[in-house]
């Protein structure tokens, strides 16, 4: 299990090496989320279009090790967006990762551009 955790690590803006496009604008609802693949990843990419915003992180919830968490529901806490797994109502930060519930480890995320009517997340690899 921890395997699959392992491959799953932040990328900041000033490590992005690689660009890569993940889909079109109108390929991702509003104000929720889609599964893209890259390499041998599942990357969760979410419009936030109440915040004008874009974030991506790994699919993987570490709770139960399940690729559920784009189908998660986005909000806000305390002015920190987040992700709730579906399945277990963990919650993350979508912009740093971290686990606000603090009982299990943080997620990788992942920095996202728009260019045109295409989204670009970015990678170290």
């Amino acid at each position: 299990m921890e395997a699959i955790l392992d491959k799953y690590k932040s990328t900041s803006l000033e490590d992005v090496k690689v660009w890569f496009k993940a889909a079109s604008v109108s390929d991702f609802p509003n104000d929720g989320g889609a599964c893209i693949k890259y390499k041998d990843k599942q990357i969760a990419v979410f419009n936030y279009t109440r915040k004008n915003k874009w974030y991506a992180c790994q699919n993987v919830c570490p709770h139960k090790m399940e690729m559920v968490l784009s189908r998660g529901m986005i909000g806000d806490d305390k002015g920190t967006p987040k992700v709730a797994c579906p399945l277990h109502k963990k919650t993350f930060s979508l912009e740093n990762g971290e686990n606000l519930n603090g009982d299990i480890p943080p997620i990788a995320t992942y920095p996202v551009k728009i260019e045109g009517d295409n989204v670009f997340i970015g990678f170290a690899e």
